[in-house]
């Protein structure tokens, strides 16, 4: 059986478990303890050395990664195909992918800190909320542009691009930044909404969602770490929120990528 580590509101983790559901594969799903703390070991630390999820295990084959994650999907289950066949094509594929893991993701993640983890309140948190929305509108407007007027990013087909665009336009239209209506792109987003893999990480994400509404208490203690990654760290910063940086590190409630253990 394939265990994939991960946590329901992981972007990363949804396109993992999109990809294995359009292929077929069985799997079992398992969050890591002391993910929220930096503090996870086992298995989990094992198969992934940035404690970061998911992680995906394989008999004696450990994965980390989303996109190395999904490279070993495509390779080792290969129908159905969810990369095109033409080097140009699959160049655009993952540099769809790797626009949305990297500046779109960071966007997404931000409006989570200053809603569901109070980072930022008044004045502050709006100012962060209104770049939010005007960045998030840039990028609704090249993801149009990549689709064009195909029903899928690769053309006739449902394959990686969509399954890497879905989670991060759907984390965005929950947080109150849907595509425009009538657009293209918004009648991408219900289409995907309507595959059956989709479906499953979306329903995964609501059902932990609820709980969401306490962690602010938790983060402020800090009995939760929330990690202030590359990108991550660059939106805050950029977007106005240094102050939150600077009192995360004072408080010790943010963390970095730890090296390997």
């Amino acid at each position: 059986m394939i265990i994939l580590y991960d946590h329901p509101l992981s972007p990363y983790a949804q396109k993992v478990k999109i990809a294995l559901d359009e292929k077929g594969v069985a799997y079992e799903t398992r969050i890591p303890d002391g993910i929220g703390v930096g503090g996870a070991r086992g298995d989990f630390a094992d198969a992934s050395p940035r404690l970061e999820v998911p992680a995906l295990i394989d008999g004696e084959t450990k994965v980390f990664d989303s996109t190395i994650i999904l490279e070993y999907i495509e390779d080792k289950w290969t129908e159905p195909a969810l990369m095109p066949t033409g080097p140009a094509e699959r160049a655009r594929q993952r540099a769809i992918e790797e626009m949305l893991d990297t500046h779109f993701e960071a966007i997404v993640w931000g409006l989570g800190e200053i809603r569901w983890f109070k980072r930022a309140e008044g004045e502050l948190a709006a100012r962060m909320e209104q770049a939010a929305g005007e960045q998030i509108a840039a990028y609704h407007r090249w993801l149009e542009a990549q689709l064009g007027d195909a029903d899928w990013f690769a053309g006739e087909r449902f394959g990686w691009g969509d399954l890497c665009a879905a989670p991060y336009v759907n984390g965005a239209a929950g947080a109150g930044f849907a595509p425009p209506a009538n657009s293209k792109l918004s009648a991408w987003l219900e289409r995907v909404n309507g595959r059956e893999s989709v479906a499953a990480a979306n329903e995964a994400t609501r059902a932990v969602l609820g709980g969401m509404q306490q962690v602010a208490e938790t983060v402020d203690a800090g009995m939760f770490k929330r990690e202030y990654r590359d990108h991550r760290l660059e939106w805050t910063i950029r977007s106005g929120g240094l102050e939150i940086v600077q009192a995360g590190l004072a408080k010790g409630n943010i963390r970095f990528t730890p090296p390997p253990a």
